[in-house]
């Protein structure tokens, strides 16, 4: 019996450390591929964009794509409504007007 539990207990840890290490990627194995984030995919679009620029003309093209935001909804609500009130239009050719001006600007 004094050797019994002894020789239980370490095959008990035996098969723990068997079953953590089935569980665990293989050591030469790399982990399955995440989702870009928004900003590494704005990276990508910009690095694109630069295409052939080189040096510090690179570098302030990147600084300033990067920086830039996308425009809001309510960005774009601010424009039309500015180009309504320009044009003075109103009633149903202003609905009509900011329709067409909000569904067609470019984000």
């Amino acid at each position: 019996m004094k050797k019994l539990l002894p020789l239980l207990a370490a095959a008990g840890l035996a098969f723990s450390f068997a079953a953590h290490a089935a569980d665990a990627p293989a050591a030469g194995a790399s982990a399955p591929a995440k989702a870009p984030t928004a900003q590494q995919g704005k990276m990508a679009a910009c690095n694109t964009e630069a295409g052939d620029k080189k040096g510090d003309e690179r570098k302030a093209f990147m600084k300033q794509c990067l920086s830039a935001k996308k425009a809001t909804q309510q960005d774009k609500m601010k424009s039309c409504n500015a180009d309504a009130k320009t044009k003075a239009l109103k009633g149903d050719e202003r609905k009509a007007f900011m329709k067409e001006c909000l569904s067609n600007k470019p984000a």
